[in-house]
């Protein structure tokens, strides 16, 4: 404001049949640029932020499953996996610093989850993990470069749980990816149009199994006000190199993902995500089709605000792994499909730092046919005789 006071002040004094003496010019000069340095050195000092949260649930199983597990057959869930009993998730603790043209961000996990969300590079076997560490240098306003790991660009959930509106994560989240290591760039066209591009590893993991890397990319734009659309894509060659010759074997892993939301109003908002994915050859030492194979499935959200402290939300999805090339799978390893409604309240507490989230969800498989084939989910004797699974639980969580 004193810049800006003495701009104006100068252009009025003429007026105003005063002269402005030479010691009066060098004064507003000087003070000028005390202001301009000020402004330079705050912008060059940056700032910390330190942020997280911790979650934990209570997840009751109508099958009553002897095993207290909701993973069925093979990954029917992501982190609620254990029933009938209070469960610690996640604990994450986010570093960030922030000036004018660049970002530093650590953000380190803790917990049963973390490992699970970051298996890839879980440091020691320990409940540590890394989920990003990276920095962003701004070379204009509208170009970025980030370098580093970083949470993927494909899908609408996110590991965070205060993030999502629901609290247990859909199948599409769950069959990834979930980070990548390497180096992006990001263009802003507009405020309503960017695109990032990007070289990684292999997903999920910090080091690389091969000499390949993946392409990363992002086209974000904005429609019309309140409706955001993101088209992701990522492709790589997954596999591990021969034993005996160290050569990559021809092979690659795709996903084409969009992402888009609309603020209907201030109180209703509808989402989706649909993805559709592709594998040929092995994918990290696990073995995979000699032809290509596919995936995929889509996800509709609708979330509303009832009051200020207090909002619910619906999801379907339906994913489709019949090829069983990703991990959701029958008792038999066999490839399988999968119908889920989920529906979530979210209670919000002491400003919004603590959130209790009720969750009633709902998952639908084939039946598996023939006398005596396993099904889905066990039953409280045992024995997998369930082909559907409902739970219903809490989960209370703080953020700060």
């Amino acid at each position: 404001m004193k810049k800006v006071y003495c701009t104006v002040l100068s252009l009025m004094v003429p007026f105003l049949g005063f002269a402005k003496s030479d010691e009066d010019k060098k004064a507003a000069k000087a003070d000028t640029t005390v202001v301009t340095e000020a402004k330079d050195e705050d912008e060059a000092k940056g700032a910390f932020a330190f942020s997280g949260y911790l979650d934990s649930y209570y997840m009751a199983n109508f099958n009553k499953p002897a095993s207290r597990s909701n993973m069925g057959g093979s990954n029917a869930r992501v982190f609620d996996q254990r029933s009938g009993q209070f469960s610690l998730g996640l604990v994450q603790t986010k570093v960030a610093y922030t000036n004018a043209k660049s970002e530093a961000v650590v953000d380190l996990t803790f917990g049963p989850n973390a490992n699970m969300g970051n298996y890839g590079n879980a440091l020691f076997s320990t409940a540590l993990a890394i989920k990003q560490a990276y920095f962003t240098y701004k070379f204009t306003d509208k170009f970025s470069m980030t370098a580093g790991q970083f949470g993927t660009n494909i899908g609408y959930e996110v590991i965070d749980a205060p993030a999502n509106f629901n609290y247990s994560l859909s199948n599409l989240f769950n069959n990834g990816p979930f980070y990548h290591a390497g180096l992006k760039a990001t263009y802003a066209f507009s405020d309503k149009a960017s695109l990032m591009v990007g070289v990684v590893n292999n997903v999920d993991g910090l080091g690389d199994n091969n000499r390949k890397k993946g392409i990363i990319s992002q086209l974000y734009f904005q429609p019309v006000a309140n409706w955001n659309v993101y088209v992701n894509y990522i492709g790589s060659n997954e596999a591990n190199p021969d034993t005996v010759t160290f050569k990559e074997p021809s092979a690659f892993y795709q996903v084409f993902d969009l992402t888009t939301s609309f603020q209907i109003t201030e109180k209703f908002l509808l989402g989706l995500n649909a993805a559709y994915g592709s594998q040929k050859g092995d994918y990290q030492g696990y073995g995979g089709p000699t032809d290509t194979e596919t995936w995929g499935g889509v996800a509709v959200y609708a979330n509303t605000a009832l009051t200020d402290n207090f909002g619910i939300g619906a999801r379907y999805e339906y994913f489709n792994n019949d090829s069983g090339v990703r991990g959701l799978l029958t008792p038999a390893g066999m490839g399988t499909s999968v119908n889920s409604i989920t529906l979530t309240g979210n209670i919000s507490l002491a400003d919004g730092h603590i959130l209790v989230k009720p969750e009633f969800r709902l998952d639908a498989y084939p039946k598996v046919s023939g006398a005596g084939e396993a099904q889905q989910f066990e039953d409280s004797d045992g024995e997998w005789t369930k082909n559907s699974q409902t739970t219903f639980g809490l989960a209370f969580i703080y953020k700060f």
